[in-house]
């Protein structure tokens, strides 16, 4: 006696089921990226003018100092210290973790390297004792409620060649232009704003001091959208004429 054969139908999935399997895909593989390569963060404050301005946009490398716990999503402790770990260069631009609270993220140039000696001293940028190169340039300029306001521009040139454009809006009379001497520790950095008279950075130990290796997130790269916030998120009429388009795909000096 023959048995009847048993087919099996198999339904084509959905469209809902597809959907939500190439968006789990996307988050993961989004995910995946902002850790071991590129994360997207943007500027919220002046205190790296005229590098890097209120507004924009720009890539940083997670790769660039290897990763810590900090390189992941939320700060998931998965393993101690840093791996695959490249020391920073004097004169990068770096987002890092706040060590005060180990959750804020901020953006300066690194300075010292461990074992170095930073001072100010009348606005001079001293390292190990010598002072760094600074030359005057043209005026930097910027609007404030309506009225040009010319700020002294300078090039600093750091003992490694790097060169970076720096802002005295106080002249040399700031209330960090005249410090002590900071001694940085052995796996510690110490970064400062280019815009020197308005940035609290590693000049401030007990608000940002010095940088833990682990603290690092990674080096911004390249600016990927900037606009000069005269247009609300709503108004998109007028998004065309508030974005920097020159300023859109260069790379962070």
């Amino acid at each position: 006696m023959q048995m009847p054969k048993t087919s099996v139908s198999r339904k084509p999935p959905s469209g809902t089921v597809e959907y939500l399997k190439t968006g789990v895909f996307a988050v993961v593989i989004a995910l995946f990226i902002r850790t071991v390569a590129y994360e997207p963060f943007n500027i919220p404050s002046g205190s790296m003018i005229p590098t890097l301005l209120i507004g924009d946009y720009l890539f940083v490398s997670k790769y660039a100092f290897g990763y810590s716990r900090y390189s992941l999503p939320y700060g998931v402790n998965l393993f101690p210290g840093r791996i695959f770990f490249r020391e920073p260069e004097r004169g990068d631009v770096a987002v890092f973790k706040l060590p005060t609270d180990n959750k804020t993220d901020y953006i300066k140039r690194l300075i010292g390297l461990p074992g170095d000696r930073i001072q100010v001293r009348n606005g001079i940028l001293l390292i190990n004792g010598e002072a760094v190169k600074r030359e005057r340039i043209e005026d930097f300029e910027e609007v404030r409620g309506g009225r040009l306001v010319r700020i002294l521009q300078y090039i600093e040139t750091l003992p490694n060649g790097r060169r970076h454009r720096i802002l005295e809006e106080s002249g040399d009379s700031g209330h960090l232009d005249n410090t002590p001497v900071y001694a940085v520790p052995p796996g510690h950095y110490f970064a400062m704003g280019d815009n020197r008279d308005n940035s609290q950075d590693s000049r401030v130990l007990n608000a940002v001091g010095y940088i833990p290796a682990e603290n690092l997130v990674g080096r911004a790269e390249r600016l990927f959208f900037s606009h000069d916030g005269t247009a609300r998120f709503w108004e998109f009429w007028r998004w065309p004429f508030a974005m920097r388009y020159g300023r859109i795909a260069t790379a962070v000096e």
